[in-house]
């Protein structure tokens, strides 16, 4: 290191220790903040003034039926299994 570089550290030094010594100081304060353990609104004395704004148009909203993807399929005709029955029964 040469001179001016020690210089400056020299001058520096003592600047950035005493803001670590002010930091200290703000850790050791404590205060304890209390609040009111019930709040009261008084709004009788409040005037509010404003008019009803409504939509200019309608939105219809259109249900569509829901279509599922069966998973059983239904026979309509039993045809077979009435003929074999027939037989059996013969």
């Amino acid at each position: 290191m040469d001179r001016t570089t020690r210089f400056a550290f020299a001058l520096l030094l003592p600047l950035f220790s005493t803001a670590a010594f002010a930091q200290d100081d703000l850790d050791t304060d404590t205060r304890e903040v209390k609040y009111k353990e019930r709040t009261e609104i008084d709004f009788d004395g409040v005037d509010v003034t404003g008019e009803l704004v409504k939509p200019q148009g309608t939105l219809t909203v259109e249900r569509r039926k829901t279509e599922f993807n069966p998973l059983i399929k239904l026979r309509e005709s039993f045809d077979t299994e009435m003929k074999q029955s027939v037989d059996e029964v013969k």
